[in-house]
């Protein structure tokens, strides 16, 4: 969860209760899950509307996949899989190119290009 474990949430829930109280804790913690749950059911919203905008085709569209870092990167593994038949190149390989052809050059390489 956001790479907050126990101990993050013992120290969150310690200056909670120091800062604001134990009567307003359980209130704040409420309308903070409101706010979690209206957010989700706002994108699950956008991703709903954008599904029956754009047709059958995009049925499946899931709001990860308008990422443009991940597009490229599942067209890279899909033109890898259809070489990877002739190749045998290897899962590891395969990581090893998408993670190269996606890292940003750097300001010398974009001069020599």
């Amino acid at each position: 969860m956001f790479g907050i474990g126990l101990p993050e949430l013992a120290v969150i829930a310690f200056f909670g209760v120091v800062l604001l109280g134990p009567d307003k804790l359980p209130g704040l913690a409420k309308q903070l899950a409101h706010g979690i749950k209206a957010a989700k059911r706002m994108g699950d919203s956008v991703r709903d509307d954008l599904r029956s905008s754009l047709g059958d085709d995009y049925a499946d569209l899931e709001l990860r996949d308008l990422n443009p870092r991940e597009l490229v990167r599942r067209q890279v593994r899909e033109a890898l899989a259809e070489r990877d038949d002739e190749d045998e190149l290897d899962d590891e390989s395969v990581e090893e190119i998408v993670d190269e052809v996606l890292t940003p050059a750097t300001p010398d390489e974009r001069k020599t290009a």
